[in-house]
């Protein structure tokens, strides 16, 4: 597949997985009673409203990762009313919990999609044939046809969502996995959790010490994929 071509699947699944991860916090923030994200258009899964708010999240640093690794990194971010999330620690938890969940829904989508898929035979998951992504195609498809795109946007999404939803569940502010440790834990937990995210040096910290343990969860998590799809 033709580089830019390629590059054109990884940024649309970035985009797309990114605003769903972003319109389930606000949407569930709304039904939680906080209409900030909300009256700004932010339950939307049209990625432009995403995009004007963290451009250098959505669009620079992307382009740049998948130019200089293969692969792409960025972020979003939805507003939310701090008092609301002080007032109701529990719903600010489930706010934060539901843009991983949304990461988890789509890679089980795209999970079952390439099974059911080869289950039919239009790709297949050894053998001979071209290698796209997670799947090969069958005997005369070529990489750069339309069932390649179809190969690499499912594994992409696939493997792109379950990096999204593990990584943003580590409990280290600022990451949701913070916010629902805050919100559930008892209080000396949460009291400590609210003082780490107040400070700016301290959340680059725990951004860096995310980025150290992620590898010790995504290669176990990864190997149970592979079981999923292999067995």
């Amino acid at each position: 597949m033709h580089v830019f071509a390629e590059f054109l699947v990884w940024y649309l699944v970035f985009v797309f997985s990114t605003t769903c991860h972003e319109a389930a916090h606000a949407l569930v923030a709304h039904r939680g009673g906080d209409d900030t994200a909300y009256s700004l258009g932010h339950v939307t899964l049209d990625p432009l409203p995403h995009i004007r708010r963290e451009p250098f999240g959505m669009v620079f640093v992307p382009i740049i990762s998948f130019l200089q690794l293969g692969w792409m990194i960025g972020w979003a971010s939805v507003p939310y009313d701090p008092y609301w999330g002080a007032r109701h620690p529990r719903r600010r938890a489930l706010m934060s919990l539901a843009g991983p969940a949304a990461n988890f829904l789509l890679a089980g989508i795209a999970l079952v999609a390439i099974r059911v898929l080869t289950a039919a035979g239009v790709f297949h998951l050894g053998g001979d044939g071209t290698s796209v992504g997670l799947v090969r195609l069958p005997e005369g498809y070529e990489f750069s046809s339309w069932l390649g795109a179809t190969g690499l946007a499912l594994s992409v999404l696939l493997q792109l969502n379950i990096i999204l939803g593990l990584y943003n569940l580590i409990p280290v502010p600022p990451l949701d996995g913070a916010a629902v440790v805050e919100g559930f834990g008892p209080s000396g937990v949460r009291s400590l959790y609210e003082r780490l995210r107040q400070n700016p040096m301290l959340q680059l910290l725990g951004l860096l010490v995310a980025w150290w343990i992620f590898p010790h969860i995504a290669g176990p998590a990864f190997g149970l994929l592979a079981h999923a799809l292999y067995t």
